[in-house]
C-alpha cells in the first residue's frame, strides 16, 4: 500500500502543536504498516523535515548479543554505527532508560562526535515494559536547542507508537 504524505501537511506554528500533528501522522503512517524499518524511516523523515532546527533524527536499536546500540533508520549525515552503552549520549539515556537533554554536547563526558556541527541533542530511550529496544536520537546544529516541550512530545510519540516494536 503506498501511503502519500506531505510535510506542508504539518499547519502549526508553534512547536507543541507541530509535536501533536507528528504524534497524529505518525499514528497513520504505522497504522496499517509491518516494517519496522519503513516505520522507523518514515518516523525519522517526518521529525527531520517538520524542525528546520533539526540536523539529524533516527533511531539506535539495542542489540543483546553485543549489548550496543547499531544504528537504525535516520535522516541526516553518516553516523556511528555501533555505541556502547557506557558511551556518548545514546548510551547513557539507554543504561539509564531516561530522556537525556545535552544543550551543548561539548560538555557532555564522553560525547561522541559523529558530526562536528551538532551542537545540541536529546535522546529518548525506547523501552517495552523492562526491555530496552533502543533510542530516538535528534540532534540540531544550535545550542539549547531542545528543552521540556520536546521531551514531552517525544516522550508520548514513543509511547504511541511502541507497539511498532513488537517481534
Amino acid at each position: 500500500m503506498i501511503k502519500e504524505f506531505n510535510h506542508d501537511k504539518i499547519t502549526s506554528a508553534d512547536k507543541a502543536g507541530k509535536y501533536k500533528e507528528i504524534i497524529k501522522h505518525a499514528e497513520e503512517i504505522v497504522r496499517d504498516e509491518s516494517s519496522l524499518t519503513a516505520n522507523l524511516a518514515n518516523i525519522s523523515s517526518l521529525l527531520k523535515n517538520t524542525f528546520e532546527t533539526f540536523s539529524w533524527a533516527g533511531f539506535y536499536l539495542y542489540d543483546r548479543k553485543s549489548d550496543e546500540l547499531v544504528l537504525g533508520p535516520f535522516q541526516g549525515k553518516i553516523a556511528c554505527t555501533r555505541i556502547a552503552l557506557n558511551r556518548g549520549v545514546c548510551g547513557a539515556s539507554a543504561r539509564e532508560r531516561k530522556t537525556i537533554i545535552v544543550e551543548d554536547v561539548n560538555k557532555f563526558p564522553g560525547h561522541i562526535f559523529c558530526d562536528s556541527s551538532s551542537k545540541s541533542e536529546i535522546v529518548v530511550p525506547i523501552v517495552k515494559g523492562s526491555e530496552l529496544i533502543g533510542v530516538l536520537d535528534i540532534d540540531s546544529g544550535n545550542y539549547s536547542a531542545f528543552d521540556d516541550t520536546d521531551k514531552l512530545y517525544l516522550e508520548e510519540l514513543i509511547g504511541r507508537i511502541l507497539f511498532i516494536f513488537d517481534e
